[in-house]
Order: C-alpha cells, then structure tokens, then sequence
C-alpha cells in the first residue's frame, strides 16, 4: 500500500519566495462529501489530469493513490461531478535535500499559505527553514478537503489563529 508520509507548516512570512524554483496553477474538487474512510479528488495541474485517493485520517502517514487520467476527463469531472472547487498556486523550495511544496490558496480559501514536505519516514529529522511557523499537520481544518467544505474565508478571526504548537 504506497503510504504518503508528509507534514504540513503554515508560514511566518514570504522569505521563501525567493528560494522558489518554479510554480505551477492546480484545480481541484472532490467527488466524495466525506465522511467515509478516504477522499477522491480530481485535480488539474497545469496541463496534466490526477485522480488521487487518501486516507481519510489526520496525520503525517496516510494512504494515498495518485494516477494521471486525461485531461479533458479532469476538466470534466471538475465541471460536472465535483463539489468544493480548490484553487491554488503550488511553489517549489528546493532546500537540504528536500522538496518544500507550498500552496499559496486562491478564491474562498485566499489568504491561506501552507507548506508541506514528503518524508521517508514519521520520525524524520529535517532543518526548519527560517519562514516556516506552527505545525498544523494533525489540524484537519488545514487539509484541502475540509477546505473544500468550509473554505478559509469562512473562518472567524479567532479560528485563523493556529492552535499552540504541541511538543
């Protein structure tokens, strides 16, 4: 079963743009309301078409499927059988070893920054770079599908205040 292990970091400002390699427009929706035991998102990103299951659980490893599926079938399924529209930019931060994948998020959820990285395992050691703040990766309100069906622009002030980092 592949397991994606990944944390998930908001930002404490825009430091980071300028270690950003490249960048690219992705669009997402989600074919289940959730509830169930995993999500089923269809994403464009640029120009390639993705079908991605999850686990739906918090954490930093879950299951996780991804396949390509054409485009044209992507833009379908966001069009007719998708709810809970996710636009975003993804920046790319090459750094010790590590890809940093950051979503600056567009629409409903704009003014949400969020960084993630991909690990080999949970316990994996890893510099913090200077711009990362709190760790939000056991919030589930900071995962795409929950924001799908509560977007960041419905969050009270006191809500987009992170919760304390625990140690």
């Amino acid at each position: 079963m592949p397991i994606e292990i990944e944390r998930k970091f908001l930002l404490l400002n825009d430091d980071w743009r300028v270690e950003a390699s490249r960048s690219i427009a992705m669009r997402q929706g989600y074919l289940s309301e959730g509830g169930g035991r995993a999500s089923m998102r269809v994403r464009v990103e640029g120009a390639l078409g993705k079908l991605n299951i999850k686990a739906a659980v918090a954490g930093a490893a879950r299951a996780e499927y991804e396949y390509d599926i054409p485009l044209s079938e992507a833009e379908e399924m966001l069009a007719t059988l998708c709810g809970g529209l996710i636009l975003k930019r993804r920046h790319y931060v090459d750094r010790d070893g590590l890809t940093w994948e950051i979503d600056v998020f567009e629409g409903a959820n704009a003014g949400l920054v969020v960084a993630e990285v991909e690990l080999s395992s949970v316990d994996q050691e890893f510099p913090r770079p200077i711009w990362l703040g709190l760790e939000v990766t056991a919030e589930q309100r900071y995962y795409n599908h929950a924001l799908s069906k509560r977007p960041y622009a419905e969050w009270s002030e006191i809500e987009q205040r992170p919760a304390p980092e625990r140690k």
